[in-house]
Protein backbone atom coordinates (compact mmCIF):
# COMPACT_ATOMS: atom_id res chain seq x y z
CA UNK A 1 0.00 0.00 0.00
CA UNK A 2 1.43 3.62 -0.97
CA UNK A 3 0.61 6.57 0.76
CA UNK A 4 -2.94 7.92 0.60
CA UNK A 5 -4.44 11.40 0.18
CA UNK A 6 -6.91 12.91 3.36
CA UNK A 7 -9.53 11.67 0.44
CA UNK A 8 -8.34 8.24 -0.12
CA UNK A 9 -11.74 6.79 1.50
CA UNK A 10 -14.19 9.43 -0.46
CA UNK A 11 -12.28 7.68 -3.84
CA UNK A 12 -13.09 4.61 -2.99
CA UNK A 13 -16.60 5.10 -1.84
CA UNK A 14 -16.91 6.65 -5.34
CA UNK A 15 -15.60 3.30 -7.25
CA UNK A 16 -12.66 5.06 -8.21
CA UNK A 17 -10.00 2.19 -9.24
CA UNK A 18 -6.99 3.14 -7.74
CA UNK A 19 -3.51 2.75 -8.94
CA UNK A 20 -0.42 3.64 -7.46
CA UNK A 21 1.30 6.77 -9.04
CA UNK A 22 4.73 7.85 -7.02
CA UNK A 23 4.08 5.68 -4.45
CA UNK A 24 0.64 7.15 -3.95
CA UNK A 25 -2.53 5.43 -4.28
CA UNK A 26 -4.74 7.37 -6.80
CA UNK A 27 -7.84 7.06 -8.70
CA UNK A 28 -7.07 6.67 -12.23
CA UNK A 29 -10.91 7.16 -12.79
CA UNK A 30 -14.11 6.47 -11.22
CA UNK A 31 -15.73 4.09 -14.19
CA UNK A 32 -15.27 5.94 -17.57
CA UNK A 33 -12.15 7.74 -18.14
CA UNK A 34 -13.37 9.15 -21.14
CA UNK A 35 -17.19 10.55 -19.55
CA UNK A 36 -14.50 12.16 -16.76
CA UNK A 37 -12.53 13.76 -19.63
CA UNK A 38 -15.78 15.03 -21.24
CA UNK A 39 -17.65 16.38 -17.83
CA UNK A 40 -14.56 18.54 -17.87
CA UNK A 41 -14.80 20.08 -20.91
CA UNK A 42 -18.63 20.40 -20.90
CA UNK A 43 -19.45 20.97 -16.82
CA UNK A 44 -16.95 20.78 -14.23
CA UNK A 45 -14.78 18.34 -12.34
CA UNK A 46 -12.76 17.64 -9.49
CA UNK A 47 -9.32 16.24 -9.50
CA UNK A 48 -7.45 15.60 -5.57
CA UNK A 49 -4.18 16.36 -6.20
CA UNK A 50 -3.16 16.89 -3.07
CA UNK A 51 -0.12 13.92 -3.71
CA UNK A 52 1.60 17.47 -5.21
CA UNK A 53 4.38 18.52 -3.18
CA UNK A 54 4.01 22.26 -1.41
CA UNK A 55 7.19 24.36 -0.75
CA UNK A 56 6.75 27.45 1.15
CA UNK A 57 9.65 29.90 0.39
CA UNK A 58 10.20 33.24 2.50
CA UNK A 59 13.16 35.45 4.76
CA UNK A 60 14.79 38.18 3.27
CA UNK A 61 16.61 37.01 0.46
CA UNK A 62 13.62 34.28 -0.81
CA UNK A 63 13.14 36.66 -3.70
CA UNK A 64 17.00 36.67 -5.13
CA UNK A 65 17.13 32.82 -3.95
CA UNK A 66 14.46 32.21 -6.02
CA UNK A 67 15.86 34.59 -9.17
CA UNK A 68 18.73 32.11 -9.10
CA UNK A 69 17.03 28.90 -8.89
CA UNK A 70 14.65 29.28 -11.55
CA UNK A 71 14.89 30.02 -15.40
CA UNK A 72 11.34 32.08 -14.73
CA UNK A 73 12.07 35.69 -13.21
CA UNK A 74 9.75 35.79 -9.90
CA UNK A 75 10.67 39.41 -9.90
CA UNK A 76 7.59 39.77 -12.31
CA UNK A 77 5.33 38.64 -9.15
CA UNK A 78 4.62 42.27 -8.13
CA UNK A 79 1.89 41.76 -6.14
CA UNK A 80 0.61 38.86 -3.67
CA UNK A 81 -1.85 36.56 -5.68
CA UNK A 82 -0.03 36.39 -8.69
CA UNK A 83 1.75 33.02 -10.62
CA UNK A 84 3.75 31.91 -12.69
CA UNK A 85 5.19 28.76 -14.61
CA UNK A 86 8.81 27.88 -14.24
CA UNK A 87 11.06 25.25 -15.58
CA UNK A 88 13.74 24.57 -12.16
CA UNK A 89 17.05 23.84 -14.39
CA UNK A 90 20.64 22.01 -13.39
CA UNK A 91 23.66 23.09 -14.42
CA UNK A 92 23.72 21.76 -17.89
CA UNK A 93 20.67 23.43 -18.83
CA UNK A 94 18.25 20.06 -18.06
CA UNK A 95 14.99 20.36 -16.79
CA UNK A 96 15.03 18.74 -12.75
CA UNK A 97 11.51 19.70 -12.52
CA UNK A 98 8.41 22.03 -14.12
CA UNK A 99 6.73 24.05 -11.32
CA UNK A 100 4.47 26.52 -10.43
CA UNK A 101 5.52 29.92 -8.23
CA UNK A 102 2.97 31.98 -6.11
CA UNK A 103 3.51 35.55 -4.59
CA UNK A 104 2.45 34.91 -1.20
CA UNK A 105 2.04 37.49 2.01
CA UNK A 106 4.31 35.59 3.40
CA UNK A 107 7.37 34.84 0.88
CA UNK A 108 6.34 32.42 -2.03
CA UNK A 109 4.29 29.07 -2.68
CA UNK A 110 6.14 26.33 -5.08
CA UNK A 111 3.78 23.24 -6.11
CA UNK A 112 6.38 21.12 -7.43
CA UNK A 113 5.48 17.22 -8.82
CA UNK A 114 5.11 14.94 -6.84
CA UNK A 115 7.43 11.69 -8.43
CA UNK A 116 10.29 14.17 -8.31
CA UNK A 117 9.99 15.11 -4.81
CA UNK A 118 12.63 13.91 -3.08
CA UNK A 119 15.60 15.26 -5.46
CA UNK A 120 13.05 18.41 -6.03
CA UNK A 121 14.06 19.59 -2.31
CA UNK A 122 17.55 18.38 -1.84
CA UNK A 123 18.46 20.61 -4.54
CA UNK A 124 16.49 23.31 -3.36
CA UNK A 125 18.04 22.93 0.10
CA UNK A 126 21.64 22.98 -1.59
CA UNK A 127 20.83 26.20 -3.67
CA UNK A 128 20.48 28.34 -0.70
CA UNK A 129 23.92 28.29 0.37
CA UNK A 130 24.50 32.12 0.69
CA UNK A 131 20.83 32.77 1.07
CA UNK A 132 18.79 33.92 4.24
CA UNK A 133 15.81 32.22 3.39
CA UNK A 134 13.66 29.31 4.70
CA UNK A 135 12.26 26.61 2.55
CA UNK A 136 9.66 24.44 4.34
CA UNK A 137 7.46 21.76 3.06
CA UNK A 138 4.18 21.58 3.44
CA UNK A 139 2.52 17.76 3.58
CA UNK A 140 -0.23 18.48 6.00
CA UNK A 141 -2.01 20.41 3.02
CA UNK A 142 -4.16 19.28 0.53
CA UNK A 143 -4.73 20.38 -3.20
CA UNK A 144 -8.21 19.97 -5.10
CA UNK A 145 -9.13 21.24 -8.34
CA UNK A 146 -11.84 22.21 -9.93
CA UNK A 147 -12.36 22.46 -13.72
CA UNK A 148 -14.24 22.79 -16.48
CA UNK A 149 -16.60 25.89 -17.88
CA UNK A 150 -19.48 25.82 -14.53
CA UNK A 151 -16.20 25.34 -11.98
CA UNK A 152 -15.97 28.76 -10.80
CA UNK A 153 -19.32 29.44 -10.02
CA UNK A 154 -19.93 25.86 -8.56
CA UNK A 155 -16.96 26.59 -6.02
CA UNK A 156 -17.83 30.53 -5.36
CA UNK A 157 -21.29 29.02 -4.55
CA UNK A 158 -19.94 27.35 -1.31
CA UNK A 159 -18.29 30.45 -0.20
CA UNK A 160 -18.75 33.22 2.28
CA UNK A 161 -19.99 35.87 -0.33
CA UNK A 162 -16.97 38.22 0.03
CA UNK A 163 -14.63 35.18 -0.64
CA UNK A 164 -16.90 34.26 -3.84
CA UNK A 165 -16.44 37.91 -4.90
CA UNK A 166 -13.01 37.92 -4.98
CA UNK A 167 -12.66 34.58 -6.81
CA UNK A 168 -14.77 35.64 -9.58
CA UNK A 169 -12.62 38.48 -10.06
CA UNK A 170 -9.53 36.55 -10.52
CA UNK A 171 -7.70 36.77 -13.79
CA UNK A 172 -5.23 33.87 -15.32
CA UNK A 173 -2.19 32.98 -12.72
CA UNK A 174 -3.83 35.15 -10.17
CA UNK A 175 -4.58 33.60 -6.53
CA UNK A 176 -5.97 35.17 -3.39
CA UNK A 177 -5.59 34.06 0.31
CA UNK A 178 -8.18 33.68 3.02
CA UNK A 179 -5.68 32.35 5.56
CA UNK A 180 -5.07 29.38 5.39
CA UNK A 181 -6.80 28.97 2.40
CA UNK A 182 -5.61 30.17 -0.81
CA UNK A 183 -6.92 29.88 -4.35
CA UNK A 184 -5.83 30.68 -7.43
CA UNK A 185 -6.64 30.58 -11.20
CA UNK A 186 -4.14 27.60 -12.17
CA UNK A 187 -4.77 24.39 -13.79
CA UNK A 188 -3.84 21.79 -15.64
CA UNK A 189 -6.40 21.20 -18.49
CA UNK A 190 -7.27 24.14 -20.68
CA UNK A 191 -10.32 24.84 -19.41
CA UNK A 192 -11.36 27.77 -16.77
CA UNK A 193 -11.01 26.73 -12.91
CA UNK A 194 -9.41 26.37 -9.50
CA UNK A 195 -7.04 25.11 -7.32
CA UNK A 196 -7.74 25.20 -3.87
CA UNK A 197 -4.68 24.60 -1.52
CA UNK A 198 -6.34 23.71 1.86
CA UNK A 199 -5.08 22.38 5.14
CA UNK A 200 -6.01 18.54 4.46
CA UNK A 201 -8.83 18.97 7.79
CA UNK A 202 -10.76 21.05 5.37
CA UNK A 203 -10.61 18.44 2.13
CA UNK A 204 -13.69 16.08 2.93
CA UNK A 205 -15.91 18.99 3.35
CA UNK A 206 -14.86 20.88 0.42
CA UNK A 207 -15.18 17.51 -1.53
CA UNK A 208 -18.55 16.19 -0.02
CA UNK A 209 -19.88 19.65 -0.85
CA UNK A 210 -18.68 19.64 -4.31
CA UNK A 211 -20.04 16.46 -5.26
CA UNK A 212 -23.48 17.51 -3.94
CA UNK A 213 -23.32 20.34 -6.13
CA UNK A 214 -22.98 18.23 -9.42
CA UNK A 215 -19.27 18.53 -9.21
CA UNK A 216 -18.32 15.20 -10.70
CA UNK A 217 -15.08 13.32 -9.77
CA UNK A 218 -12.19 13.02 -12.14
CA UNK A 219 -9.02 10.39 -12.19
CA UNK A 220 -6.02 10.44 -13.48
CA UNK A 221 -6.37 9.07 -16.36
CA UNK A 222 -8.49 12.26 -17.86
CA UNK A 223 -6.21 14.50 -16.17
CA UNK A 224 -3.66 13.18 -18.58
CA UNK A 225 -5.88 13.11 -21.48
CA UNK A 226 -6.71 16.77 -20.84
CA UNK A 227 -3.63 18.13 -20.43
CA UNK A 228 -2.30 16.99 -23.59
CA UNK A 229 -5.40 17.97 -25.64
CA UNK A 230 -4.12 21.40 -23.80
CA UNK A 231 -0.34 20.77 -25.09
CA UNK A 232 1.14 21.06 -21.91
CA UNK A 233 3.89 18.64 -20.92
CA UNK A 234 4.30 15.89 -18.55
CA UNK A 235 7.18 15.67 -16.34
CA UNK A 236 9.36 12.47 -16.80
CA UNK A 237 7.32 12.05 -20.50
CA UNK A 238 8.09 15.42 -22.31
CA UNK A 239 11.19 16.85 -20.54
CA UNK A 240 13.49 15.47 -17.76
CA UNK A 241 16.95 16.29 -17.01
CA UNK A 242 18.28 15.04 -19.78
CA UNK A 243 16.45 17.69 -22.10
CA UNK A 244 16.85 21.31 -22.28
CA UNK A 245 13.47 23.90 -22.03
CA UNK A 246 14.77 24.71 -25.40
CA UNK A 247 14.02 21.25 -26.76
CA UNK A 248 10.58 20.52 -24.92
CA UNK A 249 8.75 23.93 -26.09
CA UNK A 250 9.55 25.82 -22.79
CA UNK A 251 11.29 28.85 -23.83
CA UNK A 252 8.24 30.79 -23.54
CA UNK A 253 8.87 29.69 -19.51
CA UNK A 254 12.59 31.36 -19.78
CA UNK A 255 13.22 35.04 -18.44
CA UNK A 256 16.37 36.29 -20.11
CA UNK A 257 16.36 39.79 -19.63
CA UNK A 258 17.44 41.06 -17.56
CA UNK A 259 20.62 39.92 -19.11
CA UNK A 260 23.20 39.94 -15.76
CA UNK A 261 20.15 37.55 -13.68
CA UNK A 262 22.83 34.60 -13.41
CA UNK A 263 20.18 31.68 -12.73
CA UNK A 264 20.85 27.98 -12.86
CA UNK A 265 21.61 26.62 -16.35
CA UNK A 266 21.77 29.73 -17.98
CA UNK A 267 24.94 29.45 -19.64
CA UNK A 268 24.14 26.05 -20.87
CA UNK A 269 20.47 26.84 -22.35
CA UNK A 270 21.92 29.88 -24.25
CA UNK A 271 23.88 27.58 -26.13
CA UNK A 272 21.04 24.78 -26.81
CA UNK A 273 19.31 28.05 -27.85
CA UNK A 274 21.99 28.75 -30.68
CA UNK A 275 22.19 25.04 -31.35
CA UNK A 276 18.51 25.11 -32.28
CA UNK A 277 18.80 27.81 -34.58
CA UNK A 278 21.30 26.67 -36.14
CA UNK A 279 19.32 23.01 -36.56
CA UNK A 280 21.29 21.16 -33.94
CA UNK A 281 18.77 20.89 -31.02
CA UNK A 282 15.44 19.36 -31.89
CA UNK A 283 11.73 20.56 -30.88
CA UNK A 284 8.66 19.08 -29.27
CA UNK A 285 5.57 20.19 -31.39
CA UNK A 286 2.68 18.45 -32.07
CA UNK A 287 1.56 15.92 -34.10
CA UNK A 288 -2.12 15.16 -35.23
CA UNK A 289 -3.45 11.81 -37.12
CA UNK A 290 -7.08 12.44 -38.08
CA UNK A 291 -7.11 8.94 -40.00
CA UNK A 292 -7.46 5.30 -37.97
CA UNK A 293 -5.07 4.17 -35.39
CA UNK A 294 -3.65 5.69 -32.17
CA UNK A 295 -0.19 7.76 -31.52
CA UNK A 296 1.35 6.57 -28.33
CA UNK A 297 4.73 7.49 -26.59
CA UNK A 298 7.35 6.14 -27.36
CA UNK A 299 6.71 5.50 -31.60
CA UNK A 300 9.41 6.50 -34.11
CA UNK A 301 8.80 9.93 -35.81
CA UNK A 302 10.75 9.78 -39.35
CA UNK A 303 10.79 13.35 -41.18
CA UNK A 304 12.22 14.88 -43.87
CA UNK A 305 14.89 16.70 -41.80
CA UNK A 306 15.44 13.47 -39.70
CA UNK A 307 13.94 10.82 -36.60
CA UNK A 308 12.43 11.67 -33.68
CA UNK A 309 9.97 10.49 -31.01
CA UNK A 310 6.71 10.51 -30.01
CA UNK A 311 7.34 11.79 -25.86
CA UNK A 312 3.47 11.86 -25.19
CA UNK A 313 0.48 10.14 -27.04
CA UNK A 314 -2.61 9.48 -27.09
CA UNK A 315 -6.54 9.34 -28.24
CA UNK A 316 -8.51 12.64 -28.19
CA UNK A 317 -12.22 12.23 -26.73
CA UNK A 318 -12.84 16.27 -27.73
CA UNK A 319 -11.21 16.02 -31.18
CA UNK A 320 -12.57 11.89 -31.94
CA UNK A 321 -9.11 11.29 -33.08
CA UNK A 322 -5.43 10.56 -31.91
CA UNK A 323 -2.85 13.57 -31.24
CA UNK A 324 0.66 13.86 -29.95
CA UNK A 325 3.60 15.70 -28.63
CA UNK A 326 7.00 14.52 -30.17
CA UNK A 327 10.59 15.64 -30.35
CA UNK A 328 11.55 16.41 -34.08
CA UNK A 329 14.28 17.43 -35.85
CA UNK A 330 13.62 21.00 -36.22
CA UNK A 331 11.96 22.97 -39.43
CA UNK A 332 10.62 19.67 -40.57
CA UNK A 333 7.52 19.61 -42.86
CA UNK A 334 7.15 16.81 -43.67
CA UNK A 335 6.29 13.76 -40.84
CA UNK A 336 5.41 9.76 -40.60
CA UNK A 337 4.91 8.00 -37.64
CA UNK A 338 6.02 4.15 -37.01
CA UNK A 339 2.64 2.19 -35.99
CA UNK A 340 3.39 -1.20 -35.86
CA UNK A 341 5.64 -1.13 -38.28
CA UNK A 342 4.08 0.93 -41.14
CA UNK A 343 4.94 4.24 -41.71
CA UNK A 344 1.76 6.57 -41.37
CA UNK A 345 1.30 10.24 -42.43
CA UNK A 346 0.93 12.82 -39.82
CA UNK A 347 0.45 16.52 -39.25
CA UNK A 348 3.11 18.76 -38.06
CA UNK A 349 1.19 21.12 -35.60
CA UNK A 350 1.46 23.91 -32.88
CA UNK A 351 2.09 21.63 -29.74
CA UNK A 352 -1.55 22.72 -28.21
CA UNK A 353 -4.62 20.90 -29.53
CA UNK A 354 -7.88 22.17 -27.52
CA UNK A 355 -9.12 25.41 -25.42
CA UNK A 356 -12.01 25.72 -24.02
CA UNK A 357 -13.41 22.59 -25.25
CA UNK A 358 -12.51 24.31 -28.77
CA UNK A 359 -10.25 22.74 -31.47
CA UNK A 360 -7.45 25.38 -32.04
CA UNK A 361 -5.36 24.45 -34.68
CA UNK A 362 -5.84 24.59 -38.26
Amino acid sequence: MGKQTALYQQHIDAGAKMVDFAGWDMPINYGSQIEEHNAVRGDAGVFDVSHMTVVDVSGRDATEYLRHLLANDVAKLDVPGRALYSGMLNEDGGVIDDLIVYRMSFGYRVVVNCATRMKDLAWMAQQTSGYSVSVEERPRLAILAVHGPNSIDKVTALLPAEQADAVRQLGNFRGVEFDPWFIARTGYTGEKGLELIIPETDALTLWVKLLSSGVRPIGLGARDTLRLEAGMNLYGHDMDESVSPIAANMEFSVAWRPEDRDFVGRTAITEHRKQQQAGKLPCLTGLVLEQRGVLREGQKVVTDCGEGIITSGSFSPTLKHSIALARIPVNSKSCQVDIRGTLTPVRIVKPNFVRFGKKIFD
